[in-house]
């Protein structure tokens, strides 16, 4: 590409993806500029000065984080992402991409979720925090539009995994908190204990596909509407768990803690305006072939990685 690309949240797993596509890009990570100071965000744009920006950046969390910390990971991020996209506005950046997540959708909806139903009521109060936080972008780049013409636009992935993910047993998603949780019990020859009881059915997009579209919508997307970016197909949370235990040899007993949340049910997207788009369905990749990579990378990397000390 001729543009010059910033992504930040460039040391998450999603920028990760992006640099083995997107080489010369520029990723910033926390360490360098902690985005929700807007003196950070200024000099962030003032010393890069890119054309096009990936923004990735946010505090994320597993179902444990989000209802433990709630008001901070609404502030978190409405900070992160009011700075980003009203710097970006600032130094005239001709295209902002921004990520936002399925959870953005209300509780209540009609099934598969569709753009139009982003704002028809509340969001799971598992994680309203981080939700409204999220659905903020969407208000704030509709908006800039609206009175700046900034082509500004937003992408709804569903759940992602991948090599480079958090796997702090604390603060993580599902997915790298099971497979941390069960190489430590393999290690240790223990049973292993995960909340709920497996049944909510998720959808899962591979790091590495989510990465390839963002660079799609650069190129071919620049409307003000929301898009759903993500692979459909439902897996049960047992399901993904017994996955990872036949990927990384597990042999120890599954037990549920019934008495903790599960999250919410079940949140089927619609990707079908992506695909109308000219997105081919067959470019993602299979769920089975993915989990087993991201296993074995774990396992392979581990305890070199984020939020495995």
């Amino acid at each position: 590409m001729t543009k010059k690309i910033l992504v930040t949240g460039g040391s998450g797993m999603v920028g990760a993806a992006l640099q083995s596509i997107l080489p010369d890009a520029i990723y910033i990570s926390s360490r360098e500029f902690d985005l929700r100071n807007p003196l950070d965000a200024e000099a962030m744009f003032a010393t890069h000065k890119p054309d096009w920006v990936i923004h990735l950046a946010a505090r994320v969390g597993g179902v444990k984080a989000n209802s433990e910390y709630v008001g901070e990971f609404f502030l978190d991020n409405v900070l992160i992402n009011t700075n980003v996209l009203e710097y970006s506005r600032r130094h005239n950046v001709e295209k902002v991409v921004s990520l936002l997540s399925t959870c953005v959708y209300p509780d209540e909806a009609t099934y598969p979720l569709t753009e139009d139903q982003f704002h028809n009521g509340s969001p799971h109060p598992s994680n309203y925090g981080y939700a409204h936080a999220k659905r903020m972008i969407e208000v704030q780049s509709r908006a800039y539009r609206e009175q700046y013409g900034c082509n500004f636009i937003t992408a709804i992935p569903n759940n992602l995994f991948g090599e480079n993910d958090n796997y702090d047993l604390e603060d993580s998603h599902v997915m790298p908190a099971i497979m941390h949780k069960m190489l430590l019990a393999k290690r240790n020859k223990q049973n292993m204990l995960l909340w709920g009881d497996g049944s909510p059915l998720r959808e899962f997009t591979y790091s590495a596909d989510l990465a390839k579209v963002l660079l799609f919508l650069l190129e071919n997307y620049d409307d003000p509407a929301p898009i759903n970016v993500g692979n459909t197909g439902e897996h049960s949370i047992k399901e993904v768990v017994e996955l990872i235990a036949n990927f990384m040899d597990f042999e120890g007993e599954i037990q549920w803690d019934t008495s903790k949340p599960a999250g919410q049910y079940r949140k089927p997207s619609d990707n079908s305006k992506l695909i109308e788009l000219g997105w081919d369905p067959t470019d993602y990749t299979d769920f089975g072939e993915a989990l087993e990579k991201s296993c074995k990378w774990f396992t392979d990397t581990y305890p070199d990685l984020r939020g495995a000390k």
